[in-house]
């Protein structure tokens, strides 16, 4: 199992910033997922998950888990993606949030290639 790249990260509270005012806003089931197209022919990830989520184990467990699912689909090439975990993302497994994850991403980035036609 491989890590993400450097690369496929976000790192500064600045690129964060960009994507909260810029980005396509969608809500699901386990997570908020915050989408803006980038210049890049990959996808970065950035995470955000606060202490209302839980002490430093669940966050991190939490970070782990959408790092897996992100790395495993590679579906919106060109984008940029901040992850909010909410707390029912802890129960679940990896194949329910797999599949949470597709449905908000294929709503988000279609909602995104649209309004760049307009």
């Amino acid at each position: 199992m491989g890590g993400l790249k450097s690369a496929e990260r976000m790192h500064s509270r600045a690129q964060f910033l960009v994507i909260y005012e810029r980005g396509m806003k969608m809500h699901g089931r386990y997570m908020t997922l915050t989408a803006l197209p980038n210049a890049q022919p990959f996808a970065r990830l950035g995470i955000t998950a606060s202490r209302r989520l839980g002490g430093a184990v669940t966050r991190n467990r939490a970070k782990r888990l959408i790092r897996e699912v992100f790395r495993r689909n590679k579906i919106a090439p060109g984008f940029d993606i901040v992850v909010i975990p909410k707390r029912e993302l802890l129960g679940a497994s990896l194949t329910a949030l797999e599949a949470d994850y597709r449905q908000i991403l294929a709503r988000s980035v279609h909602r995104a290639r649209g309004a760049q036609r307009i």
